[in-house]
């Protein structure tokens, strides 16, 4: 029976060539007692796992990089993000929540309220601005290049603060469009906002460009310039920002700090933000 069951193993790897190898090797380790199999080191298929997850893609990079310009709230999810400034003798404390409806378009919402420590007590919640995006090209073609629509209204702001962000009720209308490359992203952002107020209206439009770096999966850093050209400079100075922040990301959380400088006035503005995705 035995010379069977050899004759048979044989014809078979003969036939089969790649399988020759685990044959012969086992029958060679059965016929000699002497010779111990020994087991694989764990250690090399940790070190794989380990490079498999510190080697993620770009494309694993940017489901859940929500400070990237051009990111856009997925399918049924929802991002939080919850911001604190300061600028001018003020403090702002604000919450903004988007929830994506499909992979198309996202709806949010947000309120601002400040604290004034001038004296000139400004203090109150700006106007709730209720908004949208849709996505209308996601960049799948030869351009590559991704461009969205942005739209929204503000309403019931405070009496007590006089800002175009703290207006009794507001509009806007935008495009923003870009690209994202390994390890950056380009963006611009046009921008029209119109204030309605009975003693202080007004309307401004913004350009902003921006560049946005990932050194790595947990760092991330971006510049960006906010150009503001405003049809009443008594009520609202044309502007020009300088943007920089750098963030660090744990899992779906991000950690962002900010600091902006206007050239015009020579100010800072100093913010955080702990962005949360759902």
């Amino acid at each position: 029976m035995k010379k069977y069951l050899l004759f048979f193993i044989g014809t078979f790897c003969v036939l089969n060539p790649s399988f020759a190898e685990e044959v012969v090797l086992s029958d060679t380790y059965a016929a000699d007692d002497s010779y111990s199999v020994e087991e694989p080191l764990p250690a090399t298929e940790t070190s794989y796992q380990n490079k498999q997850k510190i080697t993620p893609s770009r494309k694993s990079l940017l489901a859940n990089d929500t400070s990237d310009p051009l990111y856009f709230v997925g399918d049924n999810q929802f991002l939080s993000d919850s911001f604190i400034y300061f600028y001018d003798e003020r403090m702002r404390l604000g919450q903004y929540i988007g929830y994506g409806i499909n992979n198309n378009f996202v709806i949010h919402a947000n309120m601002h309220y400040q604290f004034d420590f001038s004296g000139e007590h400004e203090n109150g919640f700006s106007a709730t601005e209720f908004g949208g995006e849709y996505r209308m090209n996601h960049g799948n073609g030869r351009i590559r290049l991704i461009s969205d629509a942005l739209f929204g209204l503000k309403a019931w702001g405070s009496s007590h603060v006089r800002t175009p962000e703290y207006a009794d009720s507001s509009y806007y209308a935008g495009l923003r469009f870009g690209r994202q490359y390994t390890g950056i992203t380009l963006a611009g952002t046009i921008k029209s906002t119109w204030v309605f107020d009975n003693a202080r209206g007004l309307s401004y439009i913004d350009f902003i460009p921006e560049a946005y770096f990932c050194f790595q999966y947990d760092l991330r850093a971006g510049i960006g310039f906010d150009l503001r050209k405003s049809t009443n400079t008594h009520l609202l100075d044309n502007q020009e920002w300088l943007n920089l922040k750098l963030l660090r990301q744990y899992g779906n959380t991000q950690y962002v700090g900010h600091v902006d400088y206007e050239f015009g006035t020579g100010k800072f503005q100093l913010g955080f933000d702990v962005k949360v995705l759902f």
